[in-house]
């Protein structure tokens, strides 16, 4: 008789397979992401010859990335003008923005006053302002910052309210009734709980900043990404432009992931509702 191997349990098995499954999800969550923009750009780069397009309609993907490797020290130099703008309008929206907030938070009187002109100031498009604002500050640092100040400003103060308002109140009489002043309650259990919305806003911030500084740069530049693109459009240089905007997101994704960074060395991570 030919003899029979054995087989695993049912229990075995179907762990086995849970496990493979967790596996897989692991690994798409971590990959997926750049799975799929490099199915996109596999997409992109065949799409084109077969289209007949011309590289003054369309660049490949491939064309896009020389370009940025030829002309990496003029996009570097454009791009570090442009970094520093975003971080000034950036530093000067969390300077401003955050102790405002507090004060809306911690005074009625003042946020009954402030709040409503926050709003009417957050509805005007911050590109109508982008003349006014070259007027009176010129053509230098001065517009562009302020452009990238103003658009990353309310979601600072919104997100650090939002974030002092969600804590339980249970919470805090609790600390109070144990001796805490308001300056440590607000240090030990405020300011923690907050902290996640804070980086929320700070993360939605950044980018509006990259935004910001851009449209400053179109309106008025000598140097920038933005003064760069619109000199390749007047050169009808497509490809230039691309490039352009790949630097662009390129910046923008650069000072996300930094904050996120630093979101995750002072901030505790809430567990997910899912």
């Amino acid at each position: 008789m030919a003899e029979l191997k054995p087989t695993a349990s049912p229990p075995v098995a179907a762990g086995k397979r849970a496990k493979k499954r967790i596996d897989a999800t692991s690994l798409l969550e971590t990959y997926g992401s750049l799975a799929l923009a490099l199915v996109i750009l596999a997409i992109w780069q065949v799409a084109v010859p077969l289209l007949g397009l011309s590289e003054f309609v369309l660049p490949t993907p491939w064309a896009i990335g020389k370009r940025m490797v030829s002309d990496a020290g003029l996009l570097a130099t454009h791009a570090s003008f442009t970094l520093l703008e975003v971080m000034g309008g950036f530093f000067a929206a969390v300077l401003v923005g955050i102790p405002l907030a507090l004060a809306i938070f911690y005074s009625k009187v003042f946020e009954r006053a402030v709040y409503p002109l926050l709003v009417a100031l957050q509805t005007v498009p911050k590109i109508a302002l982008a003349p006014l604002l070259v007027l009176y500050l010129g053509y230098g640092w001065a517009p562009k910052i302020s452009l990238a100040f103003l658009i990353s400003f309310f979601p600072i103060v919104i997100s650090t309210v939002v974030g002092l308002q969600s804590l339980d109140k249970a919470l805090v009489n609790m600390v109070r009734s144990m001796g805490s002043s308001e300056w440590q309650t607000f240090l030990k259990v405020r300011l923690p709980a907050a902290m996640p919305s804070i980086f929320g806003g700070l993360k939605v911030a950044i980018s509006l900043a990259v935004i910001g500084a851009i449209i400053g740069e179109y309106i008025a530049a000598e140097r920038g990404l933005g003064y760069l693109q619109l000199q390749a459009n007047a050169q009808f240089d497509t490809t230039l432009n691309f490039a352009t905007v790949v630097t662009i997101s390129l910046v923008g994704v650069l000072l996300y992931s930094v904050l996120a960074l630093l979101e995750g060395k002072v901030s505790y991570q809430r567990e997910s509702a899912k």
